[in-house]
């Protein structure tokens, strides 16, 4: 049996402004194991034009840690603190972090959508493409082609193209 000591879980740590990426050298420094999603943004100065990688989720980083490693974590520089609920450092899931870097790999892709026969509110499911296995609510329609999808679990939305033939409504479990 794993003791709760060494049983490791992916959290969340809130980061000082403009500081994830820095977070991330230290927690590598330190031996810690770190997700920051990434994405690629075509920046312009007034002199030149360059592919920059910024924060998919701004002040935020994701780290798996075990109990140990917890409070080694808060004494780096720019970590400010965990996100919790309940008074405790929320849990991120393993299939969420795998969500979240599938979503990634996603932006080489031109991909659409449309809200044909989707409602906001119900919980959908890409069944084809890249995305597959992905899911989330379906939020709002934005435009002709674009919806929004929440990630309840990491409580972040993402706008999302993608075509509507991807999507499955999730039946309603009956308990």
């Amino acid at each position: 049996m794993i003791s709760l000591q060494t049983q490791k879980h992916w959290h969340v740590v809130y980061t000082r402004s403009r500081a994830e990426k820095k977070v991330v050298q230290e927690l590598n420094a330190n031996g810690i194991e770190c997700f920051l999603p990434l994405q690629k943004k075509l920046r312009q100065w007034k002199d030149r034009k360059k592919w920059v990688e910024t924060p998919l989720i701004s002040g935020y980083c994701f780290v798996n840690i075990t109990r140990k490693e917890y409070d080694k974590v808060l004494q780096l520089d720019n970590v400010v603190c965990y996100i919790t609920f309940e008074r405790k450092a929320a849990i991120v899931s393993q299939a969420e972090i795998d969500a979240l870097r599938t979503l990634l790999l996603q932006f080489d892709f031109d991909v659409h959508v449309t809200r044909e026969n989707f409602e906001p509110g119900k919980l959908v499911e890409i069944i084809e493409g890249p995305m597959v296995g992905l899911k989330g609510e379906l939020i709002e329609s934005r435009g002709k082609n674009k919806i929004a999808l929440r990630i309840e679990q990491i409580e972040t939305s993402f706008l999302v193209e993608i075509p509507a033939s991807y999507l499955s409504v999730v039946p309603e479990t009956v308990i």
